[in-house]
């Protein structure tokens, strides 16, 4: 249970963090839609393991093998199964938890709720868990462009403290990819890697928020009450590992102001077009996209393994310390925005199926 997320659209997870390897299963694809290794490769790639000194150093190239539903370089409108082996799994660096308890970690709930776990780099609750997503999300990605040249653009917009200054309307890739931390502000980045190498080396973790926006959204995805839009992205995105906050246009910001300030105006541009001329609800409007640009932002928590000693407790409820070995990111906030970004694009590609089956035909 809770490995299957979507309904048209519709994804499932495998895999340990420290077992054989770990992939997706995709249903509902549409037939006919060209898709490479190389493409998802792109994205793994950017979310794997050991490419930069600001990550975990575990050396995985996260290289993925489609071994169905494309045929040709296409997708047939079968099940789509991808696979990423591991490789640099160090199941050893983990032997002093089989029965001591991380901070903050799994393992406690783990045992509480199935009364076994898989100890090894966390199971399950891994951040490799995530690679079926990105790989996933590369497709989701592709059909989106397809449709209606929809572009999802995920960045790093705060680190602790450091807030970057982005203009989500121009951001583009090249500008989150051009450095290591993926923070388009350049002048922010360097503050930000300073500060992710300075706490990696006193053996602790920092978080911080991932920013997202989604351009050439066409109108009506979504449905009303249970459905809306912005709850099942709230519902992707918090999914994800280390997750504690999610906000939408205006966010908890918005709480500060009045109904007259915070309400976005419509207006009929050139084309006879219906748009609003601010953006505060960050693209949904009912729970149903309104063709604006659609922003959110995702907080993520510290990294909760680190080597910096702890106070904790074993299985059996003896108190004792821990200082955790294994390689593990000091910031998760780099490798997080492929992660959103996927995510988000699963959601919207969900929605997209959904609606030509509910949107009205006259």
């Amino acid at each position: 249970m809770g490995n299957t997320f979507g309904h048209l659209f519709r994804i499932t997870t495998y895999g340990e963090s420290h077992g054989g390897g770990v992939g997706v299963i995709i249903d509902g694809c549409p037939p006919l839609v060209e898709i490479s290794e190389a493409e998802i490769q792109f994205e793994l790639d950017r979310r794997r393991p050991g490419q930069s000194k600001i990550t975990t150093p575990r050396k995985e190239t996260d290289t993925c093998e489609i071994l169905s539903g494309v045929f040709e370089g296409k997708t047939t409108g079968t099940p789509i199964s991808i696979l990423v082996r591991n490789k640099d799994a160090r199941s050893q660096d983990y032997d002093e938890m089989v029965k001591t308890y991380r901070p903050s970690h799994a393992d406690a709930t783990y045992d509480a709720k199935y009364g076994i776990r898989n100890w090894q780099g966390g199971g399950r609750s891994s951040a490799r868990e995530t690679i079926g997503r990105v790989a996933a999300g590369a497709i989701a990605k592709k059909i989106l462009h397809i449709f209606n040249r929809v572009e999802v653009i995920g960045y790093v917009k705060r680190i602790q403290d450091i807030e970057a200054t982005v203009d989500s309307h121009t951001v583009t890739m090249a500008q989150v990819e051009s450095n290591i931390v993926r923070c388009p502000d350049l002048t922010c980045a360097e503050q930000m890697i300073d500060r992710i190498e300075a706490i990696g080396k006193e053996g602790d973790s920092i978080g911080g928020v991932v920013e997202c926006v989604v351009r050439n959204v066409p109108k009506g995805l979504g449905s009303p009450v249970f459905d809306r839009l912005e709850a099942d992205i709230a519902k992707g995105v918090m999914s994800l590992p280390a997750t504690k906050g999610f906000e939408i246009g205006s966010g908890f910001a918005g709480t500060l102001l009045t109904g007259s300030e915070h309400n976005d105006e419509f207006y009929p541009d050139e084309n006879g077009e219906i748009r609003t001329r601010t953006n505060r609800s960050g693209g949904t409007q009912g729970g149903i996209s309104n063709g604006e640009n659609i922003i959110i932002r995702v907080a993520f928590k510290p990294t909760a393994t680190i080597r910096k000693e702890q106070n904790t407790v074993t299985q059996s409820g003896l108190e004792t310390t821990l200082a955790a070995k294994g390689r593990h990111d000091p910031c998760v906030l780099p490798r997080a925005v492929p992660m959103v970004e996927a995510m988000v694009a699963l959601v919207l590609c969900d929605h997209l199926l959904r609606h030509y089956g509910q949107c009205k035909v006259l």
